[in-house]
């Protein structure tokens, strides 16, 4: 990344990476002081800034998961691993959700950032998931399967829409759990057709002009 970062400063971005691998998303500022046995979140908060003095980072305020690691984000075509990817929009009622009909666009990234390998982006609407740190307008970067644990982020269809929440099982329940005080949780009853069509395995802020 051609930045000098402190040992303490490297082992907090390896943190925040492992994070987004194994759940999508990074921790929240809580996680890392308990992770590292910080005696106070200020102390964090000071290395998380100097992170993003020095460009591995972006701190977003008002969000509990605020951190985006801005080298997952790179998308330049000419990148040797490039990939292109297609960036789902909205989705037609009923409709396949990589379907032509709802492709926007294309996207050039690199897919051994994220972990599983990624199928496709899907294009954000709400802010159902801004706790997460996952704005309206974001890409989330998707990896196409049927399964997912307790705890993680999914892209599910429920009878005929498409959202993106935190899935949490308990027995034979099923709860897709919003990220924002503002929203209330879907639960999935056996009347309702559901399906998981993706993990989140990463965000991509995109700034919409």
């Amino acid at each position: 990344m051609g930045m000098k970062l402190t040992r303490r400063q490297q082992e907090i971005l390896d943190y925040i990476e492992q994070c987004m691998q194994v759940d999508g998303l990074p921790p929240t500022r809580a996680e890392i002081v308990e992770h590292f046995g910080f005696a106070s979140p200020n102390a964090a908060q000071c290395h998380l800034r100097a992170l993003a003095a020095r460009g591995a980072i972006e701190l977003r305020t008002g969000t509990a998961r605020g951190i985006v690691p801005l080298h997952r984000g790179e998308t330049t075509a000419g990148s040797r691993n490039s990939q292109t990817m297609p960036v789902i929009g909205r989705v037609a009622a009923g409709s396949p959700l990589l379907a032509v009909e709802n492709r926007q666009d294309d996207i050039h990234i690199d897919p051994s950032l994220f972990k599983p390998r990624p199928d496709y982006a899907l294009r954000v609407h709400g802010d159902s998931m801004v706790n997460a740190g996952i704005n309206d307008g974001d890409l989330l970067v998707v990896h196409r399967t049927p399964e997912a644990r307790s705890g993680q982020i999914v892209v599910a269809r429920i009878n005929d829409e498409v959202t993106v929440k935190r899935l949490q099982r308990r027995g034979r329940g099923i709860r897709l759990q919003a990220e924002n005080p503002r929203h209330e949780d879907v639960l999935v009853s056996r009347h309702d057709d559901f399906a998981i069509e993706g993990l989140g395995v990463g965000v991509i802020r995109t700034r919409m002009d």
